[in-house]
């Protein structure tokens, strides 16, 4: 028996970074007081949501993980509580920006950095204006109370993500959050998005937890940013799903707060054995979502048994070679 317990941050994140860094901390000590072992916090909660507006100015907002005041300040709480903490920050390397996590293990140290895959643009979403997509892919990390694989907002609408990170042994899925209201489209994908991240704890039998921030945050109209004047209401609605996708602890819209829950790692990697589903994944199937739509049956037969009477590359219907790929 492993048991962990998990807990996801709710809160509205004000101007100031001091403040909200102060606030997030005293969130974070309420879950270790609960007994959470990994704690998760919200996306960019050091600031509102910036990408509501596009403003070159809030380039200077990103820093390396070393330099960030919230990685470097969360990486003394995780080592004083004994704790888990992945911390959501507007990561600086070289001449690109990234929206990325640092997960800071229970002693402190930081593990690593997933930085996001999926970067959105919508109206009032605009984070291909500030993010270069990330370049690390999938990772999971492996930390004091188990492994854990971290994936960002957007993210989290890709089946892919989470299948990749359980591919690679993540026992739990973390998904930190900003999403609100869509004021163009005129709908609440609160039930939508949430469905979503359901659909992949019950598909790879692993528990997710979400953190979203909450709160209306407003723009108003300025040269630097064209004018603009807009409002987004962010819904929180946090939440933790067990290994079939059944919520085992919920929060409501406006309200502050963390959510906590326990799980047996033991007893959920016996059930991801015992149904079956990994073992029966057909990856040589899957070319089409991987873009290899010239990968057939009988290229994936070739690959496992060999062909000793072809090379390993084969010509298309114009005469040029191209290269097989290995699924995994």
């Amino acid at each position: 028996m492993r048991n962990v317990t998990v807990a996801a941050v709710q809160m509205k994140c004000s101007k100031s970074v001091e403040k909200n860094i102060a606030h997030a901390e005293e969130l974070v000590r309420q879950a270790a007081a609960k007994g959470a072992e990994i704690v998760l916090l919200p996306e960019l909660f050091e600031r509102p949501y910036f990408c509501q507006e596009r403003r070159y100015e809030y380039y200077e907002y990103a820093q390396t993980a070393e330099e960030n005041p919230a990685v470097r300040h969360f990486s003394r709480v995780a080592a004083e509580l004994g704790i888990v903490i992945p911390v959501s920050f507007y990561e600086k390397e070289v001449n690109n920006t990234y929206n990325s996590i640092a997960v800071l293990d229970a002693d402190g140290k930081n593990l690593g950095v997933y930085r996001k895959t999926h970067i959105p643009d919508d109206h009032y979403y605009q984070e291909k204006f500030y993010f270069t997509p990330g370049d690390t892919g999938f990772k999971v990390f492996d930390t004091r109370f188990g492994t854990i694989g971290v994936g960002i907002c957007w993210d989290q609408w890709f089946p892919e993500t989470a299948r990749c990170m359980a591919l690679q042994g993540a026992e739990l899925l973390f998904y930190p959050t900003a999403i609100g209201s869509e004021p163009i489209l005129e709908c609440d994908s609160m039930e939508h998005w949430r469905r979503c991240m359901q659909g992949h704890a019950a598909s790879n039998l692993i528990p997710v937890i979400a953190a979203n921030r909450i709160g209306e945050e407003t723009v108003e109209p300025c040269p630097e940013n064209g004018m603009q004047k807009s409002a987004l209401n962010f819904y929180g609605s946090s939440f933790i799903t067990d290994n079939t996708g059944a919520l085992c602890a919920e929060l409501p819209g406006g309200e502050e707060g963390v959510l906590v829950s326990t799980f047996d790692l033991d007893a959920l990697k016996a059930d991801r054995l015992n149904w079956g589903l990994f073992r029966d994944r057909r990856p040589e199937m899957y070319a089409k979502i991987v873009g290899l739509a010239k990968w057939s049956v009988e290229d994936e037969q070739k690959r496992i048994f060999g062909n000793p009477e072809k090379p390993a590359c084969r010509s298309d219907a114009g005469g040029q070679s191209s290269s097989t790929y290995q699924v995994l």
